[in-house]
């Protein structure tokens, strides 16, 4: 299917928006002579787009301050990490399509760990401890919410996740903060780290419906038959709803459980049976199919922070908000895409939008600034590279 566009997204007009969205709402400012404003988010978009550090984008761009300059001008700018945060939702929520606040939308909430080797910058409690990954016991660790809406995939929200955080105080600042940008909740779709008593009833006080995994505890019974808790699901013989009672230090709260069964049938080379266990609370009881389908698009999110590593620039520094900083501005890149898709790459059909991925990856737009940074500042790296466009069909 032909676009009705029928115009090109040039270089210039990638960076543009990027640049101007980052420079608007994080309030970066010149520092000297050779670092001016338009120099330092060239660099930082250049840093980014090539997953690489500050100083390996200095060395790389002929006219470019060197590395140090540049921390010396994000030192002199950052702000206390409450500050960042607030500038990057502010930044994640300008641009916000009015559709997304005229109707309930599905939401995903999910925590993103990022290995460190280190030390903490100043409190302890910078710093997460969790299972190994990349070599690290030790992280920094982010959530976000995020709009599981076909062509309107933004990240709404994100909060720094200190060490002292439940995931409750992670669901509650989140959903503060959707409230605060307008957009409505239809229900909830949280991974199976959320299944506690604690998120359950303050969702159900809140009145905010939701959908998770319900995680088995314990020791597996010897007889599955006569399981107790959440394991007797796991012996059911076919789909479908019952309630459940939570339990912890003489607390209770119900939830619905819907038990979608179906078979592998050769997918990810496996045989048999497979039983999805879920809890929800304020859904209506759809069939077990639906349950399980409408889950599968919380996955989603889990992209969203696979491509936010590939426009994360890497840092060894310990300062937490100038790594907040940076997972911040991987996420606009982000929005800038699904912006872009949505404004001048999709097939319009009245109301509805027909995506179209392949016309512009995101591989492709971290190409495009990039290619801009080193038209402005010129290539320090002998080798040679084409020109780029991404031309509507």
């Amino acid at each position: 299917m032909r676009s009705k566009n029928h115009r090109t997204v040039t270089t210039r007009e990638v960076h543009d928006l990027a640049a101007g969205w980052i420079a608007e709402y994080l309030e970066f400012g010149d520092y000297g002579r050779r670092c001016k404003l338009a120099v330092l988010i060239s660099v930082l978009l250049f840093a980014a787009a090539r997953a690489k550090s500050i100083a390996d984008a200095c060395l790389r761009l002929r006219d470019a301050p060197c590395g140090q300059t540049i921390f010396n001008a994000l030192a002199a700018w950052l702000p206390l990490l409450a500050v960042v945060e607030r500038r990057l939702n502010a930044a994640l929520a300008a641009k916000l399509p009015s559709s997304l606040r005229k109707k309930r939308q599905r939401l995903a909430i999910d925590l993103t760990e990022i290995p460190y080797h280190g030390q903490p910058q100043e409190d302890p409690r910078e710093l997460r401890r969790g299972k190994p990954k990349g070599g690290s016991t030790h992280f920094h660790a982010y959530a976000t919410v995020y709009v599981i809406r076909h062509g309107e995939r933004f990240t709404l929200a994100m909060t720094y996740v200190w060490e002292n955080d439940t995931v409750r105080d992670v669901v509650r600042r989140l959903m503060q903060k959707v409230r605060e940008i307008g957009v409505k909740l239809d229900f909830l779709l949280l991974d199976r780290e959320f299944y506690s008593l604690d998120v359950v009833r303050y969702l159900k006080r809140a009145h905010y419906p939701f959908l998770m995994p319900v995680v088995r505890r314990g020791r597996r019974p010897k007889c599955p038959e006569k399981a107790r808790g959440p394991w007797k699901f796991w012996s059911w013989k076919r789909s479908g709803w019952a309630t459940h009672q939570l339990q912890n230090k003489g607390r209770r709260e119900m939830v619905d459980i819907c038990v979608a069964i179906d078979n592998y049938a050769g997918r990810w080379g496996k045989h048999g049976r497979r039983i999805l266990v879920y809890a929800s609370w304020g859904i209506r009881r759809a069939t077990p199919g639906w349950i399980r389908e409408t889950y599968r698009k919380r996955f989603g999110i889990e992209s969203s922070y696979r491509q936010m590593n590939q426009g994360r620039i890497r840092t060894c520094s310990r300062h937490p908000a100038l790594r907040l900083l940076f997972a911040g501005i991987a996420l606009i890149l982000r929005n800038a895409w699904v912006l872009i898709h949505r404004m001048l790459l999709a097939d319009r059909h009245g109301p509805h939008l027909r995506i179209h991925l392949e016309r512009l990856r995101l591989t492709t737009l971290l190409l495009h600034l990039q290619h801009h940074a080193e038209d402005l500042l010129g290539i320090a790296d002998p080798c040679t590279r084409s020109s780029l466009t991404a031309t509507l069909p």
